[in-house]
């Protein structure tokens, strides 16, 4: 897509290779194995919604498996935001339930794991996934692209991922408008992907908006496509994510509730309110 396709309203493609080394993150495996994304780890059902008890290693090798496959592929990133949409979308629990890796990004979901007895269960966090397997797709050479977000935004996650990670190849970044494609429009940004090598996409839409932008389009593109909400703007540091403390003790909802309380109050107050009363007192209804 060239810059004269770019709307007033939306953003623009940008390609670009870029060189380096990984800097130091969390260690990730030497490699995928082969069939990795077929071989289910643990899981269970929190209020109907599939939950993979994974970790950062394996959804990573997961990923970068299906980006080498080129078959497609989809990993959601969970919170119990996500769940209730699940619990009260039997169609949006179905896209998820669907999705190659489902992993618990709040720690509810890890607490709650661990109550249904899967003990060893962890948490795979947003913010922290992108760069994990961003740093394993520099080392394996696969390239990577970034969906969502605005153009400053874009901007500034492209020159973080560079500065931490030089040789990780970035052939794909757009930020979207702000309302849904035409069907000209998403043929477009469609074949813009596939044509440049992008093996796995972040879609950084927001839930729940991302999980079916993924669904609409995971048959449609050989890349593995990689939901994780918020990650755009914490890893980007337009956003100041919640001391490590907090998101151990699961206050990570508070901390963002503060910084942002007229955009998220429903969601945290009403629908953490809503999980902790289906799960613990109705016994996690399916």
């Amino acid at each position: 897509m060239s810059d004269a396709q770019r709307g007033a309203d939306g953003g623009g493609i940008a390609s670009e290779t870029v060189p380096g080394a990984p800097a130091g993150e969390a260690r990730a495996p030497a490699k995928p194995r082969d069939g990795a994304a077929d071989e289910r780890p643990e899981s269970r059902r929190i209020l109907g919604m599939r939950v993979d008890a994974t970790s950062y290693a394996e959804t990573s090798a997961t990923a970068l498996d299906l980006a080498r496959s080129g078959r497609g592929g989809m990993v959601c990133v969970s919170t119990t935001h996500m769940a209730m949409e699940s619990f009260d979308s039997p169609e949006f629990r179905s896209i998820v339930n669907a999705a190659d890796r489902v992993t618990p990004d709040g720690v509810p979901l890890v607490w709650a794991l661990r109550s249904m007895g899967v003990s060893g269960a962890t948490r795979v966090y947003g913010p922290d996934l992108l760069p994990y397997l961003c740093g394993v797709a520099e080392r394996e050479g696969v390239p990577i692209g970034l969906f969502g977000g605005t153009d400053a935004m874009l901007a500034q996650l492209q020159r973080r991922l560079r500065e931490r990670f030089p040789r990780l190849l970035i052939p794909f970044a757009w930020a979207p408008p702000f309302r849904p494609l035409d069907d000209d429009e998403d043929a477009r940004v469609t074949d813009a992907i596939e044509s440049a090598g992008v093996g796995v996409l972040f879609v950084g839409l927001g839930c729940p908006k991302q999980e079916l932008w993924m669904a609409a389009h995971r048959e449609r593109l050989p890349c593995v496509l990689v939901g994780v909400g918020a990650a755009f703007d914490f890893v980007a540091g337009i956003k100041s994510q919640a001391p490590r403390w907090m998101m151990h003790a699961g206050l990570e909802w508070l901390y963002r509730l503060c910084s942002e309380p007229r955009r998220l109050w429903r969601r945290y107050l009403i629908g953490n309110s809503r999980f902790l009363f289906h799960f613990l007192l109705r016994g996690n209804p399916c």
